[in-house]
């Protein structure tokens, strides 16, 4: 069996600082016919069950712990008996969210998860949150980037705990270090390629947050 990228969109709520947004959320399940991985758990535990099947969760990866990417992990994961992994340095975040309930299992820079005969690596790429990660499956050809890198430039870094210096270094250094031809899941939105948007790094940071 040959591992495959599903996909779901789930629509709920972000807040942060007082705020609260609709927004539109990716979940991106990568796995073959018999296990897979889940990154993101946003807002509906159906939405992604059903993506998932039958299959074996191996572990639910957050690629940040703003609320729209972690409110129904903590469920998910007793629905499917997987291990919550997230960056240590999000924790603060997560605490906002789930103040009773802690992640199962953390995510380093360069840790390998290996599903359905591929392996994403950890690239820890902060800047929209102190522990973003993004996480590239070489054999894919694709890179999953959280809210780090957008069609279009880089996430928002105008709230608490995120910073327009760090994600650019991040975009710059971890992610258009990439093959052009990696294409790009996001946490919102449509695809790009890594190819698509390193030519436009000067002009985002022209632009500023």
């Amino acid at each position: 069996m040959t591992a495959r990228v599903d996909h779901a969109v789930t629509s709920g709520t972000f807040s942060l600082d007082g705020q609260t947004f609709d927004v539109d959320n990716n979940v991106w399940v990568v796995g073959d016919d018999a296990e897979c991985v889940v990154l993101d758990a946003p807002h509906d535990v159906a939405a992604i069950a059903e993506v998932i099947g039958d299959r074996r969760v191996v572990a639910i990866i957050a690629t940040h712990a703003h609320d729209d990417h972690v409110r129904v992990a903590p469920e998910l994961a007793r629905a499917t008996g997987a291990p919550v992994l997230l960056h240590p340095d999000d924790r603060v975040l997560w605490d906002m969210v789930h103040p009773d309930t802690a992640p199962d299992g953390e995510l380093t820079d360069g840790q390998t998860i290996t599903v359905g005969g591929t392996t994403l690596r950890v690239l820890h790429t902060p800047g929209h949150s102190p522990g973003a990660c993004s996480l590239h499956a070489p054999d894919l050809g694709t890179v999953f980037t959280g809210d780090t890198l957008f069609a279009g430039g880089p996430g928002a870094t105008g709230r608490s705990y995120s910073d327009f210096g760090t994600i650019v270094e991040s975009i710059r250094t971890r992610l258009l270090t990439l093959p052009p031809e990696t294409v790009v899941h996001t946490g919102h939105g449509d695809d790009t390629t890594i190819g698509a948007e390193a030519p436009h790094l000067d002009e985002w940071i022209a632009r500023g947050h």
